[in-house]
C-alpha cells in the first residue's frame, strides 16, 4: 500500500482538485488514501444533518480508478455545535478546569454524549460504506492520546478500582496510603492524580495510567461496533505514535485487526544517523510485535520535513526511499504519508506533503514519491512475509510507567527509553532481527531474551523468565530490576526480589553517580565470554555479592573497585547475565557479540558492517529478503557470503542482476537482496 491522507472535504469549493488528485495519484503509484481523519465537520454540518455526496463522489472516483482508502472515522475531532450544545464533551484538566473548544482529542471518552455522537456518526458511515468497492478498512479515529479529569472520569475511575480491588483494605494496602496518613475510608475520597492534591502515590499513578489505557481502548471498542455490524470482514486499525507514554498499547493488539503507526524521524540533525535509524528501527519492530508479528502499517510518514519540530529539516537525496523501505524491512506492507495535498490554512498548512502550494508534479518531492512508488511495485513478493527474530527485547509500558514515577538514584533522569535503545542498537549494528515485546508476552521460542532495567515484575514473569533459562534460553537483565511489584511495593527479602535466584545475585546498594563522574568495568582474566579490557560506566553502580553466579568483570574504582560488575549463572541448560552498571555503547557492542555467538543467533548477513550501516531480514519460508541500509552520507561497500543474490531493485527484470560478491552501498543508500533460505 503506498498513498497518504487525503481531506478533500477541505477542497469542497473546487472540484477541480478532485480531478488532479486522481491524475496525480497515479503519476506517484499511490493506491490507498487515508480519507475523513477530520471531516466530522463536513460530514454532519449540524446537529442530525448528514452530508455525504462529497464523500460519494470520491470513493466513487476511487473505484474507478483502481484507488483504496482506508475510511476514517471523525471522532479525533469534534464539530464546533457539539461543544456549543453539550459542553460536557469537552476535557477537564489534572487541575480540574474545563477546556475550551479547540485543538485535536480534546473531549472525553466516558462522556454519554460523546459515546452516543461517535456511535451515530459511525453506524451512519458503516450503512453507507461498509460495503463499498474502494473501501479496504476502516482508520479508527486518529493517534488516540490524553486524559480527562471530570466528574463522569472521576466516577469511572472509583469504578475500576472497585472491580480490581474490591475492598478498600485491599486497596490501601495495594496503594500503601498508611504513608503520610492518607488511608481512605470511603470510596468516593479517592480522585485522579492532580498538582494541587495527591500525586506521589506511586501505585495510585500507576493505576490512574492504567485506568486512562483502558478507558480509552474500551471507546476504540464502543467505535468498531457499529461498523463490524455491518461487515466484520472489513479490518480495523487506529495509527499509534513513537513509541507514545500516555498509553500502554499492549492493551490495543486484541481489539485492533491490523496495528499501524506514526513515524516522523528528525534526519539529518546530527553527523551520527545511527542512534535515530536505531530508534525507528525499535519503533518499527516493536509495533510488528504488537501485532503478533504479522506485517504492520506505516500509516504516517513525512515525504519531505514537518512543520513541528525545532528545526523543519528536508530530506536529503536518497532518504526518502532508504527510510520509507527501513519500515518495510522491519515488517510494514504500506508506506503512507501525512498528507497527499497540503493544505491553505491552520496549522499543518506548511507540513510536508506529496503535492506542494503549486499544484502540480513538477517538484523533488513528488519525484521521490514516484520513485519510491515504482521500487515498491518491485516488492509484491514480501507482502505477508515475516522477521524471523529470535532474540526479543522487554519493552513494557507498565514498567516504564514506574521506573519514571519511582523517586531514586537518579531523579534528573533515569533514561529508561535511552537505556532500552542502547541495548537494541547492539543488535541494529550486527543486524540481528529483535522482537519488542512486554513481559506478559510469551517468550518461551526465543534463544535470547534481554530485559533493560526490569524495575517491576508483575506475577508470574519471573517464574517463566526461571523457566526460560532452565530450558536453555539466554536471560540478560541490569541493574535497577527486580525491585518493585506490581502495586510499585518494594519486594522485601532482598533485590532483584523474584529474580534473585534466577541471576544467582544479591544487590545490596545502588550509587548514584553525577554527570561529571564515572567508573571503570574490568574484564577478568579469562573470562568466559572472551572479552578483554575495560570499559567506562556512567550514572548508576550497583554494589551486588555473588549467590552463586560467576563473575566476568568488576569495577575498577571508588570504595567498591573489584567487587562484581557483571556477572553469569547457570540455571537448568541456560544462562542469566546481571549488568550491575550504566555501561556504554562500547561494552553493548562487545558483550552482545559474544552473547549472540554463544547462542547461536545469526544476523541478516554472516559480515561485519561498517558504522551507520545495518541489514534487516523478511523470509516467506522459503526466500529470504535482506535489506541493507546506509545511514551516512559515506559509500560503504559491503562484502557479501558465498550465496547467489538478486538485486530486487536493481532493473525492471530484476531476476537477472545477480550479486555474489561485493556490494556498494551510496550515500543514504538501500539494497533489496533476495537468496534462498539458509
Amino acid at each position: 500500500m503506498h498513498g497518504a491522507d487525503y481531506n478533500p472535504d477541505q477542497w469542497q469549493h473546487d472540484p477541480h482538485v478532485l480531478e488532479e488528485d486522481i491524475r496525480m495519484m497515479k503519476l506517484a503509484k499511490c493506491n490507498v488514501m487515508a480519507v475523513g481523519i477530520f471531516a466530522w465537520s463536513a460530514l454532519e454540518p449540524e446537529e442530525g444533518v448528514f452530508t455525504f455526496d462529497w464523500l460519494d463522489r470520491v470513493l466513487d472516483k476511487f473505484a474507478a480508478n483502481g484507488i483504496y482508502a482506508w475510511l476514517a472515522t471523525p471522532s479525533g475531532a469534534r464539530p464546533a455545535w457539539m461543544a456549543e450544545q453539550y459542553p460536557e464533551v469537552l476535557r477537564v484538566g489534572p487541575n480540574r478546569v474545563r477546556n475550551l473548544f479547540g485543538a485535536r482529542h480534546n473531549h472525553c471518552y466516558t462522556s454519554p454524549v460523546y459515546r452516543e455522537k461517535v456511535a451515530i456518526m459511525n453506524k451512519q458511515l458503516a450503512e453507507r460504506y461498509a460495503q463499498h468497492p474502494a473501501v479496504v478498512g476502516w482508520h479508527i479515529s486518529n493517534e488516540y492520546g490524553g486524559e480527562c479529569h471530570c466528574n463522569y472520569c472521576q466516577e469511572a475511575f472509583r469504578g475500576w478500582l472497585k472491580r480490581k480491588y474490591v475492598t478498600l483494605d485491599a486497596l490501601n494496602m495495594a496503594w500503601w496510603t498508611s504513608f503520610w496518613s492518607h488511608t481512605y475510608t470511603n470510596w468516593s475520597q479517592i480522585e485522579s492524580p492532580a498538582p494541587h492534591g495527591e500525586n506521589l502515590v506511586h501505585a495510585m499513578n500507576l493505576d490512574w495510567k492504567r485506568f486512562v489505557t483502558d478507558q480509552t481502548v474500551d471507546f476504540c471498542r464502543h467505535e468498531i461496533a457499529p461498523l463490524k455490524a455491518e461487515n466484520t470482514e472489513l479490518p480495523v486499525t487506529t495509527n499509534l505514535m513513537d513509541a507514545y507514554e500516555g498509553l500502554n498499547y499492549w492493551k490495543f493488539a486484541d481489539v485492533l485487526d491490523v496495528i499501524s503507526w506514526d513515524a516522523y524521524p528528525t534526519w539529518h540533525d546530527a553527523s551520527d544517523q545511527s542512534n535515530l535509524a536505531a530508534w525507528f528501527s525499535f519503533n518499527h519492530d516493536m509495533f510488528r510485535s504488537l501485532g503478533g508479528g504479522k506485517p504492520f502499517l506505516l500509516m504516517e510518514s513525512t515525504p519531505s520535513l514537518t512543520n513541528w519540530q525545532p528545526v523543519s529539516k528536508l530530506k536529503k537525496p536518497g532518504m526518502h526511499l532508504l527510510s520509507s523501505l527501513q519500515a518495510v524491512a522491519h515488517g510494514s506492507d504500506s508506506v503512507q504519508y501525512f498528507q497527499w495535498r497540503k493544505s491553505r490554512g491552520a496549522s499543518e498548512k506548511l507540513h510536508g506533503a506529496v503535492i506542494d502550494h503549486v499544484g502540480h508534479e513538477h517538484t523533488r518531492v513528488f519525484q521521490d514519491v514516484a520513485e519510491l512508488g515504482g521500487a515498491l511495485e518491485k516488492l509484491t513478493d514480501l507482502i505477508g512475509t515475516r522477521v524471523p527474530a529470535q532474540t526479543a527485547l522487554f519493552f513494557d509500558w507498565e514498567n516504564r510507567w514506574a521506573v519514571k514515577d519511582s523517586q531514586g538514584p537518579r531523579n534528573m533522569g533515569i533514561k529508561y527509553e535511552q537505556t532500552v535503545l542502547s541495548h537494541y542498537r547492539a543488535f541494529w549494528e550486527q543486524g540481528v532481527p529483535v522482537d519488542v515485546i512486554d513481559m506478559d508476552c510469551d517468550f518461551s521460542k526465543y534463544k535470547l531474551v534481554v530485559a533493560p532495567m526490569l524495575y517491576l515484575v508483575r506475577p508470574g514473569a519471573s517464574e517463566r523468565i526461571e523457566q526460560f533459562v532452565a530450558n536453555g534460553g539466554t536471560f540478560v537483565t541490569t541493574y535497577w530490576s527486580g525491585i518493585v511489584d506490581e502495586n510499585d511495593l518494594c519486594f522485601q527479602g532482598g533485590f532483584p526480589g523474584p529474580l534473585r535466584k534466577t541471576l544467582g545475585i544479591w544487590s545490596e546498594e545502588i550509587d548514584g553517580l553525577h554527570d561529571h563522574e564515572m567508573n571503570r568495568v574490568l574484564f577478568t582474566e579469562g573470562n568466559a565470554l572472551q572479552i578483554t579490557g575495560e570499559y567506562e560506566v556512567r550514572e548508576l553502580c550497583e554494589l551486588i555479592h555473588t549467590e552463586g553466579a560467576e563473575t566476568l568483570a568488576v569495577y575498577g574504582d571508588d570504595f567498591y573497585a573489584g567487587r562484581p560488575a557483571l556477572t553469569v549463572n547457570a540455571v537448568g541448560k541456560g544462562k542469566a547475565y546481571y549488568i550491575a552498571a550504566r555501561t556504554d555503547q562500547t561494552f553493548q557492542s562487545s558483550f552482545y557479540k559474544q552473547i549472540l555467538k554463544e547462542a547461536g543467533i545469526d544476523g541478516a548477513l554472516q559480515t561485519d558492517l561498517p558504522a551507520e550501516v545495518t541489514a534487516q531480514i523478511r523470509t516467506d519460508g522459503v526466500n529470504e529478503f535482506i535489506f541493507l541500509m546506509n545511514f551516512s552520507s559515506t559509500t560503504h561497500t559491503i562484502t557479501l557470503d558465498e550465496q547467489v543474490y538478486t538485486d530486487m531493485l536493481a532493473s525492471d527484470s530484476a531476476s537477472s542482476v545477480k550479486i555474489s560478491s561485493n556490494l556498494q552501498l551510496q550515500p543514504y543508500g538501500v539494497r533489496i537482496l533476495k537468496r534462498s533460505k539458509r
